[in-house]
């Protein structure tokens, strides 16, 4: 779960100063991991934030930043190259080793990941690689400026419009591009790799992705983000590929610590992400989850809503408690499914609510439970089930209300 985003700067190749952000779990940091962005772009694209942000509620902490010369980063741009982005990459890993602990997990978005398919091999701390829409050979990105090389090559640099800004290239930027090949440094990598691609990307072909995952050695994964474009510009596609890379990346990290003092944890804590209007990350214990509001009141609908969030409590409690009350008396129970279905109705026309409730007026919260059993329900327990139903401490809880303290601090 993201606690927080806290601003940090680090010295670059060229000795200017480079912005970074981190994102930090609110309990327990697992591993730290470095994302890298695409070409001309900043640390905080959507890619960037969502990846970053799923990354911190499974307990990853990761640090995102600015190369030379691009968003809130000193530096030239156009005296950079794709050599000078991977000395960046390095002067964060070493950063971050001396600040916090070194980067077990790369991630790189387009050129970004052509970065760190390009470093990976160099540090030693890194288990894991991911890439999202990468190419096979970072010379590919001479085809956003195609149209300049000659220019470029005869006059030494030419002044061409990347995304709608302007942006000075050298005739060193494109033979650096050109000297380097990744696919030998792919094929030395030791590091488990997860290669992210749109089989529709129209600026990095998915052909790319083929060439990158042939070049790598086990273990090895791919994953396609079907009909997502080269910069994942749909929050949804944004958010689908950061679950999958948080739940890979975990696998290739130590099991998460007990508490020192083997102490249950009790609370539940929750946070706001940053991301859209409403969403907030979740953390119970070990267990983390998102929680938003649906579309139709102007959230993203990224997880359940609050109210969703209470109609699971009650029909979880409600399953368990007629598990132990079957187990308890031995009794062949199927599989149970509660059905919970919550809505606001008025007091005058609400059949289970009692006089006074029905007195009152106004509205009253009705949660309607329906309680199913694989292979049926005997009708010789279907009152039983109905009782035992309604001992669960949720509903209890529910039913007879309850007392909540509020601190500020």
């Amino acid at each position: 779960m993201t606690a927080h985003t806290i601003k940090a700067e680090f010295t670059g190749h060229s000795g200017a100063k480079l912005a970074a952000r981190l994102d930090l779990p609110a309990g327990s940091i697992r591993a730290w991991a470095l994302f890298a962005h695409c070409f001309t772009c900043s640390k905080d694209t959507l890619a960037a934030r969502r990846i970053s942000g799923e990354l911190a509620r499974a307990g990853i902490a990761v640090m995102r930043f600015d190369f030379t010369g691009l968003g809130s980063s000193g530096g030239d741009f156009a005296s950079t190259n794709f050599s000078s982005n991977l000395e960046d990459l390095r002067a964060a890993a070493d950063w971050l080793a001396v600040h916090y602990d070194a980067p077990e997990i790369l991630v790189g978005h387009s050129l970004g990941g052509a970065a760190v398919l390009a470093i990976a091999g160099d540090l030693k701390s890194v288990r894991a690689v991911a890439t999202i829409g990468a190419p096979a050979e970072a010379s590919h990105v001479i085809e956003n400026f195609q149209s300049h090389i000659d220019e470029i090559t005869t006059g030494g640099e030419a002044a061409v419009s990347l995304g709608g800004r302007p942006f000075t290239i050298q005739r060193q930027f494109v033979e650096d591009l050109n000297a380097i090949s990744l696919a030998e440094k792919i094929g030395r990598m030791k590091t488990a790799l997860l290669v992210l691609h749109g089989p529709r990307d129209q600026v990095v072909g998915i052909d790319n992705a083929a060439a990158i995952f042939t070049a790598a050695k086990h273990p090895k994964s791919f994953v396609s983000l079907d009909d997502a474009d080269h910069m994942l510009s749909d929050p949804a596609d944004a958010n689908y590929a950061a679950g999958i890379i948080a739940s890979w990346a975990a696998r290739y990290l130590p099991v998460e610590a007990p508490r020192r003092d083997d102490a249950p944890v009790e609370d539940v804590v929750v946070g706001e992400t940053g991301q859209g209007k409403f969403q907030v990350s979740v953390q119970a214990g070990p267990h983390r989850m998102l929680a938003d509001e649906p579309a139709s009141v102007g959230g993203a609908d990224t997880g359940p809503s609050p109210y969703d969030l209470m109609s699971a409590g009650l029909g979880a409690c409600t399953a368990m408690t007629l598990r132990m009350y079957a187990r308890l008396k031995k009794i062949d129970l199927g599989l149970v499914t509660v059905t919970v279905r919550h809505n606001k109705v008025h007091a005058a026309d609400c059949l289970e609510c009692t006089e006074s409730e029905r007195a009152n007026g106004g509205k009253i919260d009705r949660f309607e439970r329906v309680i199913s059993i694989d292979g049926g329900t005997p009708a010789s327990l279907a009152d039983k089930i109905a009782e035992i139903a309604n001992k669960c401490p949720v509903h209890r809880t529910l039913e007879h209300g309850a007392k909540v303290v509020t601190t500020v601090e």
